[in-house]
């Protein structure tokens, strides 16, 4: 019998394991060979061992692109900036001359040393904006140490994207835009004199291609999923006992209000999405509102909407249809679904408590994960994400993976605002202890999809 050594063997072992990965150095530490900076005029220096990027006033954003393009990767590099400085590490990213004008787009990974903390999150670069802000992710967002080096590991593998810093999880997505593309190295615009020659710094940039079961980490499943499939739950949803509402093909589990079926006019399902039609010019056709045949109490709801240019449109929960009765009218809690700037609604009502992601009438949305007004909403024909949490009464709106409305449906408070809104008359709303969820009609044109819930 022949024996081999614990050193040897650790040695044969880390060996094996780097060679299966086939790990390649993107920097050779010494100069900037294979890569190409694009759109901006931001400088790049290699300066011990390091590329270091220096902001410049008046310039847009700066990116050094590697030459080759990369499918399914591991990446990992240290990062070190200095604050006052946004940046970002671009992966899977294209610049197409016929796009944009060469514009680099694609997935980021963020670099921020901000008060915001949302290192680690994904940024899709002159896209849809935030796929995965930290606001969803608490420990994530202590994960950057500012004034120090911070090692990124990132795996974009099939449709999923994974991120830790310094060996937190900090974002998991899946988003199947973006298959193939170039690594970047971003130098953010600045536009004030005190942040012209701020740095940040690169170094020990490595990619593993190939043989990725022995480069990927284990865990990071335990913070949020985001998921962006169309009308698709991951297996991670299915664990945690999500379940569409809409299959993304037929009407089963839904019927429109007061009766039972659903509208023969006024909706149709089209390319797996759920769709309202315009019925401005024939008021007849309007499909009225559709309702789930089943009733909610504590629940998590997400679904993705688009609106066209100008409509209207919104979510209600806790419904009570009362079959005896036979109402078309939708009585519940709304979020809100509008065109904020081309709508007149918008300016209807308090302080904005008819925009989108409000509690309607109630309670005006604002952006509560960052402390500001800036809700991050999509335009007219880009998806939104819209998500309803209710447990026990608390009940919470997020748009876009942002908090927007918190309230009690049972506090003095709620009732407070009932009694000053338009539902004053019915001193009850809101208070069912389940219902329905509903999908307004209000004539305009607008998509949903991927509308699936979780019950508690």
């Amino acid at each position: 019998m022949k024996f081999i050594c614990s050193a040897c063997f650790i040695t044969f072992l880390t060996i094996s394991t780097f060679a299966q990965a086939q790990w390649k150095d993107l920097f050779n530490g010494t100069d900037l060979k294979g890569w190409t900076k694009k759109n901006g005029n931001a400088e790049y220096k290699v300066i011990d061992k390091a590329i270091v990027g220096i902001s410049q006033v008046g310039t847009p954003n700066t990116f050094l692109c590697t030459g080759e393009t990369y499918g399914d990767f591991v990446l990992e590099l240290e990062v070190k900036v200095e604050v006052g400085l946004n940046s970002g590490i671009q992966i899977r990213s294209l610049s197409d001359p016929s796009v944009n004008n060469g514009r680099v787009h694609g997935y980021q990974v963020e670099i921020d040393p901000g008060q915001r903390s949302w290192a680690g999150g994904i940024y899709d670069e002159a896209g849809d904006g935030w796929l995965y802000p930290l606001s969803i992710n608490p420990k994530g967002q202590m994960a950057f140490r500012n004034g120090q080096w911070n090692k990124y590991h990132i795996e974009a593998i099939g449709t999923r994207l994974k991120t830790w810093i310094n060996g937190i999880p900090c974002a998991n997505l899946i988003d199947p835009q973006i298959a193939r593309g170039f690594i970047a190295l971003q130098v953010h615009q600045v536009k004030n004199e005190w942040q012209n020659g701020l740095t940040v710094q690169w170094r020990n940039i490595r990619i593993a291609t190939g043989d990725l079961k022995d480069a990927v980490w284990q865990g990071g499943d335990e913070i949020q999923e985001v998921n962006y499939l169309p009308n698709q739950l991951s297996e991670k949803e299915k664990r945690m006992g999500w379940r569409l509402l809409f299959d993304g093909k037929t009407s089963t589990g839904w019927h429109k209000m007061g009766e039972n079926t659903f509208p023969k006019q006024g909706w149709a399902i089209e390319d797996g999405v759920l769709k309202i039609l315009n019925s401005h010019q024939d008021s007849t056709k309007k499909g009225g509102d559709i309702s789930t045949n089943e009733v909610f109490s504590n629940f998590e709801l997400e679904l993705d909407f688009k609106v066209t240019t100008g409509a209207n449109s919104g979510l209600k929960y806790f419904v009570i249809e009362d079959p005896k009765k036979k109402s078309s009218a939708a009585l519940g809690p709304e979020f809100q679904i509008l065109d904020d700037k081309v709508h007149p609604d918008a300016k209807e009502g308090v302080n904005g408590n008819r925009t989108t992601g409000s509690l309607y009438d109630l309670i005006s949305a604002e952006n509560l994960s960052e402390g500001n007004n800036d809700k991050r909403l999509k335009a007219p024909g880009k998806w939104n994400k819209l998500r309803i949490v209710s447990k026990d009464g608390h009940v919470e709106h997020w748009l876009n993976n942002l908090k927007v409305v918190e309230y009690d449906r049972f506090s003095q408070v709620y009732r407070n605002l009932i009694a000053k809104s338009k539902y004053s008359k019915y001193p009850d709303f809101g208070q069912a202890a389940s219902g329905h969820i509903v999908l307004q009609d209000h004539h305009d044109e607008v998509h949903f999809r991927s509308i699936k819930i979780r019950e508690f």
